[in-house]
């Protein structure tokens, strides 16, 4: 079955590189740019903060709608979509007077990756549904990692040209790059497959001995489960304590005199690599126990950030925050396929992202701003209430270990 297998190399790589610039612009950018809009735009650095917040809100918004149109108008159609709204709103971004242009620049950028980064996952599933883990890990990689690889060149673009040129060198990227991904990418179902290429695909679903047959649930039905709510919690927790270090990596870099571009750097290329890690090793021991080690390793990364003032612990504390948000990621696309199945992972899949958006956004970049502007600066208080958090999806996550394992065979 070398045809097969061209084929489903072939969505793999055009999944993954369709989610490449939107990852730029979402865990970099907003930290990259904002002390050129504050200065700008005259604005206080808990302003730019909001920034993310405006993301994360656009995603819970319209990760559901992704899912739900995916599902009647394949990868291609929907990465099509999303490419033509991230296209609109870096021509937005151009014509900013005001942050509030940069917030609509946010929202728009975070609406394009739901057309593109949901479907993305849902695909490279169904085309490798053995290994899920580290398929799902590979694309979460590319998102995570594509910041860290692209801010040194942004770095000497802004640097030699401006910022114009900067985000037109972006625009042209994201036609050329998403261009060729929705060409190669496309499910199974859409992709004129042979009845004996459906069957080879259908065998490579893995069928351990004692484990139970993993059931499609409906959106209704998986709303009534305790999991999914035990999943839901652990992207508001999580979430909020992996998002928030985008913009607080900077502004406590800029208050103690250390490199920012270096610490988010660090933050950026753990939140990548954990994301192979993680799917490689939820394949191993299980998406659960992998998620609950990774969010133990966020608590200490926040308590140890508290008490750091150089550039290395510093960037060592925003890499142990970066892994769990990273894996936070990668475990979660084969955690809810193995809790509700495939068939309407899209719309499930949402509806887990709205914690992350709506509650996630609030209770992170958010508040942590607010804090910061309130009590002068104090980011000890708000790295502890991040590091509480990290625990409390710790917890969260370990409430699924018995039934994960269950369904594993474990």
């Amino acid at each position: 079955m070398e045809i097969l297998k061209r084929k489903r190399i072939k969505a793999l790589i055009g999944c993954s590189s369709g989610i490449f610039l939107s990852g730029v612009l979402i865990f970099g950018y907003p930290g990259f740019m904002s002390n050129y809009w504050q200065e700008t735009f005259r604005a206080a650095p808990s302003a730019t903060g909001y920034i993310m917040t405006f993301i994360l809100f656009s995603l819970g918004i319209f990760m559901f709608l992704g899912g739900k149109l995916h599902e009647r108008l394949g990868t291609r159609k929907s990465m099509i979509i999303g490419t033509v709204i991230l296209i609109f709103a870096m021509l937005i971004l151009q014509k900013a007077k005001s942050l509030n242009i940069v917030y609509i620049w946010a929202f728009l950028t975070g609406t394009s990756s739901c057309f593109i980064y949901g479907p993305g996952l849902t695909t490279v599933q169904k085309w490798f549904p053995h290994q899920r883990g580290m398929v799902t890990g590979i694309l979460n990689l590319v998102f995570g990692i594509s910041a860290a690889v692209m801010l040194p060149l942004l770095n000497v673009l802004f640097n030699q040209f401006g910022y114009i040129r900067t985000n037109y060198f972006i625009i042209f990227s994201v036609v050329i790059i998403n261009g060729v991904a929705c060409i190669l990418s496309e499910v199974p179902e859409k992709s004129n497959l042979s009845e004996e290429e459906i069957k080879a695909l259908s065998d490579m679903a893995p069928h351990p001995i004692g484990a139970e047959k993993v059931t499609d649930y409906t959106v209704v039905e998986a709303l009534k489960t305790k999991e999914f709510w035990a999943l839901w919690l652990t992207w508001v927790f999580m979430g909020a304590a992996g998002i928030s270090m985008i913009s607080l990596s900077v502004n406590y870099s800029n208050r103690i005199g250390i490199s920012g571009v270096v610490v988010l750097s660090a933050f950026n290329i753990t939140n990548g690599i954990s994301r192979i890690i993680a799917g490689v090793l939820s394949d191993k021991i299980g998406s659960a126990i992998t998620g609950c080690i990774a969010f133990l390793l966020s608590m200490a990364g926040y308590i140890m950030i508290a008490f750091s003032s150089s550039l290395l612990m510093v960037s060592v504390s925003s890499c142990m925050v970066g892994f769990a948000f990273g894996t936070l990621f990668a475990i979660t696309a084969p955690l809810a396929s193995d809790l509700f199945g495939l068939k309407h992972f899209g719309m499930i899949f949402g509806l887990i992202f709205t914690a992350y958006g709506f509650v996630g956004g609030i209770l992170g970049p958010a508040l942590s701003g607010y804090v910061l502007q309130k009590s002068g600066g104090n980011f000890k208080f708000v790295f502890a209430y991040l590091s509480f958090f990290s625990l409390m999806a710790a917890v969260m996550i370990a409430h699924l270990m018995r039934h994960v394992n269950k369904r594993e065979g474990v």
